[in-house]
């Protein structure tokens, strides 16, 4: 191909043929830059999504992280204190119904007219007084003689028992419940004989042979709740006890914690936490 000069006959100047160059250029950068440039990611919708609820899922998106990561120390943290939260419930379940079932042998021995313990009364005015030990008799309906046998043999009675009460810190009573119709011939023939003697300690229990664990498990609850003591016994009616003897073999055990002496007559030992 060969130039020609300007003015010539079928030919192109230089100058345009660099203006034409340069166009076609710049056409050729401004086409390819229209072609190649993509939309960022944020604004890229979804297939079957709307160009706002794809904008919407990205900025929520930006946050998702710390909201996960807030949920899971919201669902970490509780059940830390699961644990202690259930042992506190029962903690304060058991001590509302101990004070519960001491409220009602109380309320039952005042509608009764049974005397009250001096120690009750001064454990509502100044505090609680420290005994030396409870002893409670787990006794039936039916066994009168069993107690008579006892109230003159081995348990004071009267004037004495309450000596025994203020002067050494021992206190002795019969634990019975009540029948499962309360207020029935049985349960007014106990009611005429704590009128008599007054030492009986009722309990909120329905008198049972085949409840015998629940009943013991009860006057030890209820007399935790009234007295405040070294050491708690339970012994059944048909025992005679010598309290000089047992204070001496519990004496040696006082600077113990927490003691537990018994007689497992067959079978493991069971115990709750």
């Amino acid at each position: 191909m060969s130039w020609r000069k300007a003015g010539g006959d079928g030919g192109v100047s230089k100058r345009w043929a660099v203006l034409l160059c340069l166009g076609s250029f710049c056409l050729g950068l401004l086409f390819t830059n229209r072609m190649w440039t993509l939309p960022e990611a944020t604004e890229v919708p979804l297939p079957n999504q709307s160009v706002e609820e794809g904008k919407a899922l990205v900025a929520a998106d930006c946050g998702s992280k710390k909201v996960q990561e807030l949920q899971k120390y919201k669902d970490v943290l509780p059940d830390q204190d699961t644990h202690h939260d259930v042992q506190t419930l029962d903690k304060t379940i058991a001590t509302l119904e101990t004070e519960l079932s001491a409220a009602r042998t109380l309320q039952e021995s005042l509608l009764n007219g049974s005397p009250v313990s001096e120690d009750f009364k001064v454990s509502e005015s100044i505090g609680r007084r420290k005994y030396r030990m409870v002893i409670g008799i787990n006794t039936a309906f039916s066994s009168r003689k069993r107690r008579d046998s006892i109230r003159y043999t081995w348990m004071p009675r009267g004037e004495k028992r309450k000596q025994l009460e203020e002067q050494k810190g021992v206190i002795i009573r019969f634990v019975i419940g009540h029948s499962a119709i309360a207020g029935g011939i049985i349960d007014r023939a106990i009611e005429a004989e704590d009128r008599k003697h007054g030492d009986f300690m009722k309990i909120d229990h329905v008198e049972g042979y085949l409840a015998l664990s629940g009943k013991t498990k009860t006057y030890f609850a209820t007399a935790v709740s009234l007295w405040d003591a070294d050491f708690y016994v339970k012994v059944d009616d048909d025992v005679h006890v010598n309290i000089a003897t047992l204070g001496q073999i519990l004496s040696k055990q006082a600077w113990k914690p927490r003691v537990y002496m018994g007689c497992m007559k067959s079978g493991p030992v069971l115990s709750e936490k």
